[in-house]
């Protein structure tokens, strides 16, 4: 599932060669509504955690989110496509350019009032991909969960805060040292001001494009499951977490188990920041 810099990027691109554009052709047979007709302008395209929008000049907005395998894709006419037309969700084509939705098992045609009670769209936490995110809003928002609720699946509750996933999960519970099985009520106010903190900074270390990178040679954890940790060469683990089993990865000695959190709660006072 694409993560919020993945969705900022994307739509950083969309805008450069749809904004302010009218439409010529709008295709999506399996879509239901009225379809924005040719000539409509393209007011802008916005990103909202890992959901994207465009908005036309009607008042109506084109709502994706790409879960697992959606994907928008840009062409010039003529241009051969990476996949084949019946993945296309959305041909969406310019004077100048095409651009396809392939595979997104979300699609809608939004009004401007659809949009504002929208329940996922409405109940999202603080982009952290924008600048200067509110901090205490998603703080506040973190202890209105069940406090058994397990770190690592409070840090993907896009209501808390929008735009981790998998990646930044793992990446920034490894960087503040919290283990992503302890629960949520047993993790300190600080830690948890911490990891909404560092997962801006990761999120938007990453916004300019290139190969993701958390740490010094790449990603620190994630997917490097039976390798030597770059920080202290235990080895990674993986475990599957939470009600949709999330794969979570981990370093066993840098995050040690809640039964022994002397060794990781306050940890940050020891030496904030430091690049693992």
């Amino acid at each position: 599932m694409p993560e919020g810099d993945t969705i900022f990027r994307m739509t950083v691109t969309l805008r450069q060669v749809l904004e302010g554009h009218p439409i010529t052709r709008f295709h999506a047979p399996a879509l239901a509504g009225k379809h924005p007709a040719a000539g409509t302008m393209i007011r802008g395209v916005e990103a909202r955690g890992k959901h994207l929008l465009i908005h036309f000049a009607d008042d109506v907005a084109l709502h994706t989110h790409m879960q697992m395998d959606g994907s928008w894709h840009i062409y010039r006419h003529g241009e051969r496509w990476w996949k084949g037309a019946a993945h296309a969700r959305v041909v969406l084509e310019t004077a100048d350019m095409v651009t396809v939705c392939f595979d997104a098992p979300v699609v809608e045609l939004l009004s401007a009032r659809d949009v504002a009670r929208h329940p996922q769209l409405a109940s999202l936490g603080p982009d952290l991909c924008a600048p200067g995110p509110d901090v205490d809003e998603a703080l506040r928002r973190m202890a209105e969960l069940d406090p058994s609720t397990q770190i690592g699946a409070a840090m993907l509750d896009q209501r808390v805060a929008a735009g981790v996933g998998n990646v930044y999960k793992s990446e920034v519970l490894f960087a503040c040292g919290v283990d992503p099985f302890v629960r949520v009520g047993a993790v300190d106010a600080q830690t948890q001001r911490r990891l909404i903190q560092t997962a801006s900074v990761l999120l938007r270390r990453n916004l300019g494009g290139g190969p993701r990178t958390t740490v010094s040679g790449g990603l620190a954890v994630y997917d490097r499951a039976g390798r030597p940790c770059r920080s202290c060469g235990a080895t990674i683990q993986h475990q599957r977490q939470g009600i949709q089993g999330r794969s979570t990865w981990w370093c066993p000695r840098c995050q040690p188990p809640f039964d022994l959190a002397e060794r990781w709660v306050g940890r940050e006072h020891q030496n904030p920041g430091r690049d693992r």
